[in-house]
């Protein structure tokens, strides 16, 4: 029994080690710039993000500056330039050489521009006698890559999520006009082109639109209680393009920005769709609804999943370079195919359940209060952190909000009326 206890205190112990070792939040600025024959990137990162390196310390809190700079070269190495990969026109670049590092103060604003941290990272080093704490120090790193023309289009990996539990990213891409082009960005995002074509763009945000739906338990769960009385292709088309008409809009008017930009609106939106999944689940329990007011009730919650839809491809717009429209309609094509997939999974699987395993009605009735006990949860969860923030007061912003949202209003009153004509 006692060594079970040490065990158990040992293996404590360690997770306690291991998660003081690995830094919670570490922030990662970078400068990319092609020039002549030289790709050039230069990094600023905190030093205790180096781990599995010994860093040299006086008293156990300063850094010692005398002895650190092979450590700090060999967490450099192993941390940076083994962790970021450069292409030039989709050829991968030779591994990076590091041209210069130094160790910088917590307070330097030398990195406000390229040539201010190009200049930083050549300057002398701190005086030994500086008392750093080294938890506190920075690192700038100049990485090198031989390129055969400035140019050429250029896209880089990077690794840096690992340098902590949560990482953020901020990279400037100098152009050859002298323009910045600006990328952030948590955790690793892929292959990211700093110039992208339409077709590159075009293809990221399909597979984006695709996982989004796909990786998104709420819309698929409400994909679920669309279709489960009905199965058969002409009402699931009829539904599935009413749901697909009603967030296009919402999805085109928030990439347009017109949409509140209140800390307040994505948890509202949130609270919705689990309130849209709540609502079409109590719907398929109390009755077996018509075919008309299923997709009329597709089309007004395909508003609110818009906007959710919205808050995934905002973060990602940045990856599409100058093609917005393209970005835009590609992932809405994404969304699309995980919807069809999702539905191809969906539609067979409830036939095999209503024919050998439990009558249809008995079915879509414990079908649907599974998913409302779960979607209830949510809508208590988001409605809570909804209610937290400041609801606005009418002011001139919430004004021209409700305007453009007449005017969406009128654009789907449009599509409904060619939908009925259509039918």
């Amino acid at each position: 029994m006692i060594s079970i206890v040490a065990a158990v205190a040992i293996v404590a112990s360690l997770q306690r080690v291991s998660a003081h070792e690995i830094p919670v939040d570490v922030t990662v600025r970078a400068y990319v710039k092609p020039d002549g024959d030289t790709l050039r990137m230069i990094v600023r990162v905190p030093l205790e993000s180096f781990r599995d390196v010994i860093i040299p310390t006086r008293n156990e809190i300063y850094l010692d500056l005398e002895t650190s700079s092979g450590a700090v070269q060999a967490g450099a190495q192993l941390w940076i330039a083994q962790g970021t990969r450069f292409f030039e026109d989709g050829g991968a670049l030779a591994p990076a050489r590091i041209a210069a590092i130094r160790v910088t103060l917590p307070s330097d604003p030398r990195f406000d521009s390229y040539e201010a941290a190009l200049a930083n990272v050549h300057a002398s080093p701190l005086p030994p006698t500086t008392d750093l704490v080294w938890t506190q120090a920075l690192v700038d790193i100049l990485l090198e890559y031989p390129i055969r023309s400035d140019r050429s289009r250029f896209s880089f990996e990077t690794e840096f999520a690992r340098l902590g539990l949560r990482t953020e990213t901020v990279i400037y891409y100098v152009t050859r006009d002298a323009g910045v082009r600006f990328f952030r960005y948590t955790g690793n995002p892929g292959l990211v082109h700093l110039d992208p074509r339409w077709t590159e763009a075009a293809r990221r945000f399909v597979v984006s639109g695709t996982q989004h739906i796909l990786e998104g338990i709420d819309h698929l769960l409400f994909l679920l209680c669309l279709v489960v009385p009905f199965r058969r292709f002409r009402p699931l088309l009829l539904i599935v393009t009413a749901f697909t008409v009603g967030h296009s809009v919402t999805l085109v008017s928030a990439a347009l920005g017109w949409v509140p930009s209140g800390l307040w609106f994505p948890p509202f939106i949130e609270t919705l769709i689990a309130a849209s999944i709540v609502w079409m689940a109590f719907e398929n329990i109390a009755s077996a609804p018509s075919v008309r007011r299923r997709w009329i009730l597709a089309l007004v919650f395909g508003l609110a999943h818009g906007f959710g839809f919205s808050f995934a491809l905002a973060e990602s717009l940045q990856f599409g370079g100058d093609h917005l429209v393209m970005s835009l309609l590609a992932f809405n094509v994404g969304v699309e195919l995980g919807q069809v997939a999702a539905l191809l999974v969906f539609v067979p699987l409830l036939a095999l359940l209503f024919r050998y395993a439990v009558a249809e009605r008995i079915g879509s009735i414990l079908i649907s209060a599974v998913v409302a006990h779960e979607a209830w949860h949510w809508m208590e969860e988001r409605g809570t952190d909804f209610l937290a923030h400041d609801i606005p007061t009418p002011t001139a912003e919430v004004w021209t909000w409700g305007i453009r949202a007449v005017i969406a209003a009128w654009i789907l009153g449009g599509a409904l009326w060619l939908i009925r004509m259509r039918r």
